[in-house]
């Protein structure tokens, strides 16, 4: 992918998630919307939702419906704009981690090690540009 077609992919990408992109993450389920707060799941750089420390069954069933929910948002998304899938749902994980995990919240970057987001920036993968 070249510099320009993901300075694109970067404007679609905030124009489709949207200043309400994250609440579509968690709506509607307060166990994950605590366990987000608590650190216990987090946002992944590949653009789906991960379990951090140990949580409950059903915060890890919410978490894998939700990553369902979100592969079906990133298929159709990435069709429409033709790029694959892995892609896109790597630049939406770029999206999320710089702008929308907040501090005490737990992420995981490509080598594979959680974090817990304090104060500063996260210091994103090479792909994120």
């Amino acid at each position: 992918m070249t510099r320009y077609s993901k300075s694109i992919l970067g404007v679609a990408v905030a124009l489709a998630i949207g200043a309400s992109g994250y609440a579509w993450a968690q709506a509607g389920d307060p166990a994950l919307t605590a366990a987000i707060a608590a650190g216990q799941v987090g946002e992944q750089a590949d653009g789906y939702l991960g379990v951090a420390k140990p949580v409950s069954g059903d915060v890890r069933a919410a978490v894998e419906a939700l990553n369902i929910k979100r592969r079906a948002a990133y298929t159709d998304q990435a069709a429409k704009h033709g790029v694959a899938l892995r892609e896109w749902a790597a630049t939406i994980g770029c999206q999320t981690l710089r702008g929308r995990v907040r501090t005490g919240q737990a992420y995981l970057l490509p080598d594979g090690v959680w974090r817990v987001k304090d104060s500063s920036p996260i210091a994103l993968p090479a792909n994120c540009g």
